[in-house]
């Protein structure tokens, strides 16, 4: 990579408030999970399950979940926190969550109340990007693009240790852009749930692909069966496949050309075929504006737990 990057280091304001254990959290739609890092090792970590659709239920969950934390590891630690969705710059509340509960409410305000300390809440794709560029595959790098291909497609903006979130809250979300150079048959894309059709999020997220599938096949299947049915030969496991290669490689291009990161980190389920990271590097030449393309693709290297490290990292590492 591009060297060694650390944590940001804390400000002297920043720095009266924690010690040196950072808690992270990962609020999900059915599950909480917390982590408690000291210098980037793991020293403890418990799962739960959302009670999705109370609100004061899921703070006092939060809560419950720092204090055993903190009563198990004998430390008063910095608590930050991913989930989807953003806070509102007009309102200062959740917005965009698909835990519907937490919609115009003000989650850090009252959570900080609850546990007497400040807290960072950030969208769960800023997260994953977050822990990526400090420790994962993109460490060292200056400008790091994180994307999430899951469920959904999220994306996330790392620059130089720091989360970029953006004036409007919404810095890397990339899923919810036009789908870029559509082919007659892509226009005018499948209706998302934003509101909007012809999203990326509608043609590069899982169930995407094995609809594709099916639609050709009668079969559904999941994308990493459809990868192996395309390893053994399989003509329209294979077709199904490139078309999503390309697809993806298009939406890449788009960002690129825009920021020029140093390196895209993949997570989220489809992250783990391999074709990817051979396939869409060859393809992003047509479509990037430039004689050459650097811009290293890479898999995430925490997986799964990528997010609830990087909520963690929200707060500097104390020097």
């Amino acid at each position: 990579m591009l060297g060694t990057m650390q944590p940001a280091a804390a400000t002297p304001a920043e720095r009266s408030d924690y010690q040196s254990m950072q808690i992270g959290i990962d609020l999900g739609g059915t599950k909480i999970e917390l982590v408690a890092l000291e210098g980037g090792a793991v020293r403890y970590r418990k799962r739960i399950a959302t009670p999705t659709h109370d609100y004061a239920a899921i703070v006092e969950a939060l809560a419950a979940l720092v204090e055993d934390a903190e009563r198990e590891l004998g430390v008063r630690a910095s608590v930050g926190i991913g989930t989807p969705g953003a806070l509102s710059v007009a309102t200062g509340c959740l917005k965009n969550s698909n835990t519907l509960c937490l919609n115009g409410k003000p989650l850090h305000v009252d959570l900080a109340a609850r546990l007497a300390r400040p807290i960072k809440l950030e969208n769960d794709a800023n997260c994953f990007t977050l822990s990526e560029a400090t420790d994962g595959a993109a460490q060292g790098a200056a400008v790091v693009f994180g994307v999430i291909l899951g469920t959904g497609v999220g994306g996330g903006v790392v620059v130089h240790g720091r989360v970029l979130t953006g004036r409007n809250a919404i810095a890397g979300e990339w899923g919810h852009n036009a789908l870029p150079r559509p082919t007659d048959d892509e226009r005018p894309g499948p209706a998302c749930y934003c509101g909007r059709a012809g999203c990326i999020e509608t043609f590069l997220c899982g169930p995407a692909l094995s609809r594709m599938f099916a639609q050709a096949t009668g079969v559904m299947a999941a994308p990493t069966e459809i990868a192996a049915r395309a390893t053994l030969g399989e003509r329209e496991a294979v077709r199904a496949l490139e078309r999503y290669h390309d697809r993806l490689a298009r939406g890449l291009a788009s960002v690129i050309n825009v920021l020029d990161p140093d390196v895209i980190v993949l997570g989220g389920g489809v992250s783990n075929l391999d074709s990817l990271y051979v396939a869409v590097p060859d393809l992003l030449p047509r479509y990037v504006f430039s004689d050459r393309v650097d811009t290293a693709l890479v898999r995430a290297k925490h997986g799964d737990s990528s997010g609830v490290r990087g909520a963690a990292w929200l707060w500097p590492v104390p020097r």
